[in-house]
Protein backbone atom coordinates (compact mmCIF):
# COMPACT_ATOMS: atom_id res chain seq x y z
CA UNK A 1 0.00 0.00 0.00
CA UNK A 2 1.50 3.61 -1.12
CA UNK A 3 0.38 6.38 1.34
CA UNK A 4 0.01 9.69 -0.22
CA UNK A 5 -0.83 13.20 0.95
CA UNK A 6 -1.85 16.40 -1.59
CA UNK A 7 -0.07 19.43 -1.01
CA UNK A 8 -1.69 22.43 -2.90
CA UNK A 9 -4.11 25.25 -2.60
CA UNK A 10 -6.20 24.36 -5.32
CA UNK A 11 -8.93 22.33 -4.60
CA UNK A 12 -9.71 21.06 -8.26
CA UNK A 13 -5.70 20.22 -7.96
CA UNK A 14 -7.14 17.37 -4.99
CA UNK A 15 -9.66 16.10 -6.98
CA UNK A 16 -7.34 15.68 -9.95
CA UNK A 17 -4.67 13.75 -8.25
CA UNK A 18 -7.20 12.01 -5.95
CA UNK A 19 -9.29 10.84 -8.69
CA UNK A 20 -6.12 9.79 -11.26
CA UNK A 21 -4.97 7.60 -7.75
CA UNK A 22 -7.78 6.05 -7.40
CA UNK A 23 -7.96 4.27 -10.69
CA UNK A 24 -4.73 2.72 -9.15
CA UNK A 25 -4.65 -0.37 -6.84
CA UNK A 26 -3.28 -0.15 -3.32
CA UNK A 27 -2.87 3.75 -3.32
CA UNK A 28 -4.39 5.40 -0.10
CA UNK A 29 -4.55 8.87 0.78
CA UNK A 30 -3.75 9.88 4.28
CA UNK A 31 -4.43 13.73 3.90
CA UNK A 32 -5.79 16.58 2.02
CA UNK A 33 -3.03 19.42 2.80
CA UNK A 34 -3.88 22.95 1.71
CA UNK A 35 -0.42 24.99 2.46
CA UNK A 36 2.98 23.47 3.73
CA UNK A 37 2.62 24.16 7.38
CA UNK A 38 -0.89 21.74 7.74
CA UNK A 39 1.66 19.17 5.87
CA UNK A 40 4.47 20.03 7.96
CA UNK A 41 2.31 19.26 11.16
CA UNK A 42 0.72 16.17 9.96
CA UNK A 43 4.55 14.59 8.49
CA UNK A 44 5.61 15.21 12.46
CA UNK A 45 3.31 12.87 13.58
CA UNK A 46 2.63 10.33 10.69
CA UNK A 47 4.82 8.65 8.05
CA UNK A 48 3.34 8.25 4.30
CA UNK A 49 5.31 7.13 1.49
CA UNK A 50 4.62 9.60 -1.32
CA UNK A 51 3.76 13.62 -1.14
CA UNK A 52 2.58 15.42 -4.43
CA UNK A 53 3.62 19.13 -3.95
CA UNK A 54 2.78 21.97 -5.33
CA UNK A 55 5.52 24.94 -5.52
CA UNK A 56 3.37 27.96 -5.44
CA UNK A 57 1.89 28.31 -2.34
CA UNK A 58 0.93 30.52 0.45
CA UNK A 59 2.69 30.94 4.12
CA UNK A 60 5.31 28.72 2.50
CA UNK A 61 6.73 27.88 -0.79
CA UNK A 62 6.87 23.93 -1.91
CA UNK A 63 10.52 23.45 -2.21
CA UNK A 64 11.49 25.92 0.61
CA UNK A 65 8.65 23.20 2.66
CA UNK A 66 10.97 20.26 1.05
CA UNK A 67 13.95 21.68 2.73
CA UNK A 68 12.56 21.68 6.06
CA UNK A 69 12.39 17.94 6.15
CA UNK A 70 14.88 16.06 7.63
CA UNK A 71 13.75 12.23 5.65
CA UNK A 72 11.31 13.10 3.01
CA UNK A 73 9.60 10.39 1.26
CA UNK A 74 9.23 10.55 -2.54
CA UNK A 75 7.84 13.72 -3.91
CA UNK A 76 6.13 14.39 -6.89
CA UNK A 77 5.83 18.19 -8.03
CA UNK A 78 2.86 19.09 -9.40
CA UNK A 79 3.46 22.68 -10.75
CA UNK A 80 2.16 25.08 -13.90
CA UNK A 81 5.96 26.65 -13.65
CA UNK A 82 8.58 24.60 -15.85
CA UNK A 83 11.52 26.63 -14.60
CA UNK A 84 12.12 25.42 -11.53
CA UNK A 85 12.79 21.58 -12.73
CA UNK A 86 16.17 21.66 -12.25
CA UNK A 87 16.05 22.81 -8.63
CA UNK A 88 13.15 19.65 -7.89
CA UNK A 89 16.06 17.10 -9.60
CA UNK A 90 18.96 18.68 -7.30
CA UNK A 91 16.30 17.98 -3.87
CA UNK A 92 15.68 14.31 -5.37
CA UNK A 93 12.20 14.45 -6.49
CA UNK A 94 10.77 11.51 -8.03
CA UNK A 95 9.04 13.48 -10.94
CA UNK A 96 7.92 16.97 -12.12
CA UNK A 97 4.71 17.32 -13.51
CA UNK A 98 3.31 20.38 -15.28
CA UNK A 99 -0.07 21.39 -14.94
CA UNK A 100 -1.92 20.27 -17.00
CA UNK A 101 -1.49 16.85 -16.87
CA UNK A 102 -2.98 13.94 -18.32
CA UNK A 103 -3.21 10.00 -16.80
CA UNK A 104 -0.97 8.54 -18.41
CA UNK A 105 1.82 10.93 -17.54
CA UNK A 106 0.43 10.57 -14.29
CA UNK A 107 1.06 7.00 -14.40
CA UNK A 108 4.50 7.34 -15.67
CA UNK A 109 5.30 9.50 -12.64
CA UNK A 110 4.01 7.00 -10.25
CA UNK A 111 5.98 4.19 -11.79
CA UNK A 112 9.06 6.43 -11.06
CA UNK A 113 8.01 6.95 -7.56
CA UNK A 114 7.06 3.28 -6.57
CA UNK A 115 10.38 2.22 -8.58
CA UNK A 116 12.46 4.65 -6.13
CA UNK A 117 10.77 3.49 -3.07
CA UNK A 118 10.98 -0.35 -4.03
CA UNK A 119 15.22 0.20 -4.28
CA UNK A 120 15.45 2.28 -1.49
CA UNK A 121 13.09 -1.04 0.75
CA UNK A 122 15.07 -3.51 -1.17
CA UNK A 123 18.79 -1.65 0.27
CA UNK A 124 17.15 -1.65 3.77
CA UNK A 125 16.45 -5.15 3.38
CA UNK A 126 20.11 -6.55 2.53
CA UNK A 127 21.21 -4.40 5.10
CA UNK A 128 19.11 -5.78 7.69
CA UNK A 129 19.07 -9.31 6.11
CA UNK A 130 15.65 -9.31 5.59
CA UNK A 131 13.45 -11.23 3.13
CA UNK A 132 13.52 -9.76 -0.93
CA UNK A 133 10.86 -6.79 -1.20
CA UNK A 134 7.88 -7.40 -3.44
CA UNK A 135 8.52 -5.00 -6.64
CA UNK A 136 5.72 -3.98 -8.53
CA UNK A 137 4.97 -1.63 -11.97
CA UNK A 138 1.85 -0.19 -13.61
CA UNK A 139 1.60 -1.06 -17.20
CA UNK A 140 -1.70 0.39 -18.96
CA UNK A 141 -3.01 -1.26 -22.19
CA UNK A 142 -6.24 -1.62 -23.94
CA UNK A 143 -7.41 1.78 -21.37
CA UNK A 144 -7.07 -1.21 -18.50
CA UNK A 145 -4.05 -0.72 -15.64
CA UNK A 146 -2.65 -3.80 -14.34
CA UNK A 147 -0.39 -3.78 -11.75
CA UNK A 148 2.66 -6.28 -12.09
CA UNK A 149 5.63 -7.73 -10.22
CA UNK A 150 8.41 -7.06 -11.58
CA UNK A 151 9.64 -10.65 -10.57
CA UNK A 152 6.91 -12.21 -13.25
CA UNK A 153 8.30 -10.25 -16.20
CA UNK A 154 10.14 -13.32 -18.38
CA UNK A 155 11.40 -10.77 -21.25
CA UNK A 156 9.77 -7.74 -23.03
CA UNK A 157 9.91 -7.02 -26.77
CA UNK A 158 9.51 -4.21 -28.95
CA UNK A 159 6.63 -4.29 -31.39
CA UNK A 160 6.98 -0.59 -33.21
CA UNK A 161 6.00 2.29 -30.88
CA UNK A 162 4.67 -0.76 -28.58
CA UNK A 163 6.13 -2.96 -26.37
CA UNK A 164 5.14 -6.81 -25.67
CA UNK A 165 5.71 -7.43 -21.83
CA UNK A 166 5.52 -11.57 -21.27
CA UNK A 167 5.17 -12.19 -17.68
CA UNK A 168 4.79 -15.85 -15.93
CA UNK A 169 0.90 -15.52 -16.06
CA UNK A 170 0.26 -13.41 -19.49
CA UNK A 171 1.48 -11.31 -22.54
CA UNK A 172 0.36 -7.58 -21.81
CA UNK A 173 1.30 -5.21 -24.91
CA UNK A 174 1.71 -1.36 -24.07
CA UNK A 175 2.29 1.75 -26.30
CA UNK A 176 5.44 2.35 -24.71
CA UNK A 177 8.99 1.64 -27.12
CA UNK A 178 11.47 -0.56 -25.13
CA UNK A 179 14.14 2.19 -24.63
CA UNK A 180 11.17 3.52 -22.28
CA UNK A 181 9.89 0.38 -20.67
CA UNK A 182 13.44 -0.28 -19.96
CA UNK A 183 13.51 2.86 -18.35
CA UNK A 184 11.12 1.95 -15.46
CA UNK A 185 12.85 -1.92 -15.10
CA UNK A 186 15.83 -2.67 -12.66
CA UNK A 187 18.74 -2.59 -14.40
CA UNK A 188 20.62 -4.95 -12.16
CA UNK A 189 17.64 -7.40 -13.11
CA UNK A 190 16.92 -7.10 -16.79
CA UNK A 191 19.55 -7.43 -19.68
CA UNK A 192 18.70 -6.11 -23.30
CA UNK A 193 20.07 -8.89 -25.52
CA UNK A 194 18.90 -7.87 -29.22
CA UNK A 195 17.50 -4.24 -30.10
CA UNK A 196 14.15 -5.86 -29.67
CA UNK A 197 14.14 -8.31 -26.88
CA UNK A 198 15.25 -7.50 -22.93
CA UNK A 199 15.23 -10.42 -20.56
CA UNK A 200 14.97 -11.25 -16.73
CA UNK A 201 18.08 -12.93 -15.74
CA UNK A 202 16.76 -14.61 -13.09
CA UNK A 203 14.21 -16.52 -15.56
CA UNK A 204 17.04 -17.67 -17.81
CA UNK A 205 17.15 -20.90 -18.44
CA UNK A 206 19.98 -21.94 -20.73
CA UNK A 207 22.00 -20.06 -23.33
CA UNK A 208 22.59 -21.97 -26.60
CA UNK A 209 24.48 -20.09 -29.09
CA UNK A 210 22.88 -17.12 -30.43
CA UNK A 211 19.19 -17.94 -28.30
CA UNK A 212 18.26 -17.96 -24.64
CA UNK A 213 15.93 -19.92 -23.35
CA UNK A 214 13.46 -18.89 -21.27
CA UNK A 215 10.70 -21.55 -20.24
CA UNK A 216 9.08 -22.19 -23.83
CA UNK A 217 10.36 -19.13 -25.05
CA UNK A 218 13.40 -18.49 -27.23
CA UNK A 219 15.11 -15.00 -27.58
CA UNK A 220 17.67 -14.00 -29.99
CA UNK A 221 20.59 -12.95 -29.18
CA UNK A 222 21.70 -9.55 -30.83
CA UNK A 223 25.72 -9.44 -32.31
CA UNK A 224 25.87 -6.27 -30.83
CA UNK A 225 25.02 -7.69 -27.49
CA UNK A 226 27.10 -10.86 -27.21
CA UNK A 227 29.64 -9.03 -24.88
CA UNK A 228 26.70 -8.43 -22.40
CA UNK A 229 25.94 -12.23 -23.02
CA UNK A 230 29.49 -13.58 -22.14
CA UNK A 231 30.08 -10.76 -18.99
CA UNK A 232 27.07 -12.66 -17.91
CA UNK A 233 28.35 -16.03 -18.41
CA UNK A 234 32.11 -14.88 -16.44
Amino acid sequence: MIRYIIIDDEFVAHDIIKGYCDLLPNMSLMKNCYDALEAFEYLNKNEVDLIFLDLNMPKLKGFDFLRTLPSPPNVIVTTAYSEFALEGYELNIADYLLKPFGFERFLKAINKAVSSTNKAQQSMSIANVESPVAKTIFLRSNKKYTQVGIDTILYIEAAGNYTKVITIHETITIREKISEMLELLPKEEFLQVHKSFAVAKSHIKNIEGNKIHIRDYIIPIGKMYKIKINELLK
